[in-house]
């Protein structure tokens, strides 16, 4: 194998993860890809992955090396292919991550038309509401509905959502609306992650409210329908109220002390090359997210 078929072997071997389903990626015998890997370790010296009968990983130069190499051999074949096909006819895997309940409600409806659009794109949609690390879990476009400070990163600025609190009419019959963020302390408010203070702003400026309640989640999705159930007032994106979630029995409060808006964004690791499959996923969400919001 020439030096690019080395490159495309350990690639395959790293993104799958296994010789044998690499061999078959990229139509080659398992034998040729365990030589190929075996000839490119030896001309560099080092040793790139950690073989065992279960996985094979990447070793720590095999870790940067992948780091370096991927995106110019996504650029070599990128090049190739703008001169070989049209440049509507984009192909590959484009791994996005996003939120779970904003990915759900306003990423996910829009998948559709992404594909019918570029029919040899595919998708790989990740919502988790944890902080994805992109280089480490290979995400090529994330979707951020909250502040971006990463050094490493492309930031996007695409849409604007403010947060609200809400609650439903049922919850507030009961229990009597709030008409300043103090009157929260007597309110039975759900707790999202670590959101244990809510921001306000006032006459005086911003300020927190120490807020406390008998239902917390890592889910957003959890916390929207424990206010449509009546359990109580959450604080979350105002762009989280559509579909089901828009519902006549839900209202906001204190909006008066509620305001600017937070950011949606798009982000993607910052590298000298963004394959075009990634560039026009990101052309696409940045026309058509703020339509939704």
């Amino acid at each position: 194998m020439d030096r690019f078929n080395e490159l495309n072997a350990f690639i395959a071997v790293v993104e799958i993860g296994g010789f044998s389903a690499a061999a078959r990626k990229i139509g080659e015998s398992q034998s040729g890809v365990s030589k190929a890997i075996n000839a490119l370790e030896k001309r560099l010296g080092v040793a790139l992955l950690h073989r065992s009968t279960r996985k094979v990983t990447l070793t720590d130069q095999g870790q940067r090396y992948y780091e370096r190499i991927k995106p110019l051999v996504d650029e070599m074949q990128v090049a190739d292919s703008e001169l070989t096909s049209s440049s509507l006819d984009i192909s590959g895997l484009v791994r996005i991550a996003a939120p779970s309940t904003f990915g759900r409600l306003h990423v996910l409806p829009l998948i559709p038309e992404l594909l019918s659009r570029h029919p040899g794109l595919r998708v790989d949609l990740v919502l988790s509401d944890a902080m994805r690390d992109m280089v480490e879990d290979r995400i090529d476009l994330a979707i951020r509905a909250s502040s971006v400070n990463d050094p490493d990163s492309v930031v996007r600025r695409v849409a604007g959502t403010s947060l609200v609190c809400a609650g439903s009419r049922r919850y507030f019959a009961q229990r009597g609306i709030p008409k300043t963020p103090a009157e929260l302390v007597d309110h039975n408010c759900l707790i999202y992650g670590d959101m244990t203070e809510w921001p306000f702003t006032g006459p005086e400026g911003r300020f927190n409210v120490p807020v406390s309640g008998n239902l917390s989640s890592n889910s957003a999705e959890t916390i929207l329908a424990g206010v449509l159930a009546g359990v109580g007032i959450g604080m979350f994106h105002r762009a989280s109220l559509v579909g089901e979630f828009q519902h006549p029995d839900v209202i906001t409060v204190l909006d008066d002390f509620i305001d600017g808006p937070r950011d949606v964004s798009l982000v993607w690791p910052k590298r000298r090359f963004v394959p075009t499959r990634v560039r026009r996923a990101t052309d696409f969400f940045a026309m058509t997210l703020p339509l939704r919001i």
